[in-house]
């Protein structure tokens, strides 16, 4: 992944922020500033990924850029010293990103990344549309066993929960994440 903050110039740098927002853990080489207010960290689990992809769109303020291909054996210690076709596709990529409505791309050496980019297009764009009551409801649900629940975290009746779960786009953005993740994984 290729990340670059948009606004750079006029925003203050945004960058060290984003290890919060990052899951260190869940890379194979994490993310790194690798010129002005762009990092490049490199990962092989596709549905970390699309969950970083998300959590970015929510965010806001980012170019999303998803290289899917080999990368060169062995992997050096930093992202920034690894070579191979993943990288330059995730370089097309944020480039491309840059430029769509949503902020993301996909750009993949096999076929199949059209498919995975138009399918993370639909769900960034149940991300990007959810109001801060929709996001309240999502949150709360990560975090319960059950939609009751999360509706008692938030005081409000299960009628309300669903509802606002509903109106949030809940089930149709973890349909889509979880389809998102098997097209890139079949793009590999």
């Amino acid at each position: 992944m290729t990340i670059d903050q948009r606004r750079s110039r006029s925003e203050p740098d945004a960058v060290p922020a984003l290890d919060l927002l990052l899951s260190p853990d869940r890379t194979v080489r994490p993310f790194e500033r690798t010129a002005g207010d762009e990092v490049q960290g490199l990962l092989d689990d596709p549905d970390a990924v699309v969950d970083m992809a998300l959590t970015l769109v929510r965010d806001g303020g980012w170019s999303i850029g998803i290289g899917v291909g080999e990368v060169e054996r062995p992997l050096a210690d930093s992202v920034r010293a690894n070579r191979g076709p993943a990288f330059v596709a995730a370089r097309q990529a944020v480039e491309r990103a840059k430029s769509s409505p949503l902020h993301v791309a996909v750009e993949a050496e096999s076929s199949g990344g059209e498919l995975a980019e138009t399918a993370l297009l639909l769900v960034a764009g149940i991300v990007d549309r959810r109001s801060e009551a929709g996001w309240q409801a999502v949150d709360a649900m990560a975090t319960s066993e059950t939609q009751a629940v999360a509706a008692a975290s938030l005081g409000i009746s299960p009628q309300a929960m669903n509802r606002r779960l509903r109106v949030a786009g809940y089930v149709e953005e973890r349909r889509g994440h979880a389809l998102v993740t098997h097209l890139l994984e079949a793009a590999r």
